[in-house]
């Protein structure tokens, strides 16, 4: 597993089981399970494996709102450089990408308890 495809998989767990919005708990989720591996993991890349997700119809984006329509899909990737728009995207995995997050169990980095696997290795290549 390289770098670009950890990171989807830390992004792709991040979002398997609520809306999460990236600067509020996906950057931060990322972060950790990056630094248990001994990486730092920048927002950039997580934005960038987000729109990868998307592409993949892994993940979609959404707008949620306390009034109807409570959540609305956005037709791709939005733009994340606006700083008030980025707190109201969240981002949620589809039925694909939840197969493929529950197939992709034998290479996650980490054991039950959140510690490095001994054995994980990244490729560098």
């Amino acid at each position: 597993m390289n770098r670009n495809e950890l990171v989807r998989l830390f992004v792709l767990n991040a979002i398997s089981d609520d809306y999460e919005n990236v600067d509020q708990v996906i950057l931060r989720s990322v972060a950790e399970d990056g630094a248990k591996c001994g990486l730092t993991i920048e927002r950039s890349e997580v934005v960038h494996a987000l729109a990868g997700l998307i592409e993949d119809g892994l993940a979609k984006a959404y707008l949620l709102s306390g009034t109807a329509p409570h959540v609305t899909e956005l037709p791709g990737m939005p733009a994340m450089n606006i700083p008030e728009k980025d707190f109201e995207t969240y981002f949620y995995i589809t039925k694909k990408g939840m197969d493929l997050h529950l197939h992709e169990d034998t290479c996650w980095p980490l054991d039950d308890e959140g510690n490095l696997k001994p054995d994980w290795r990244l490729d560098l290549a």
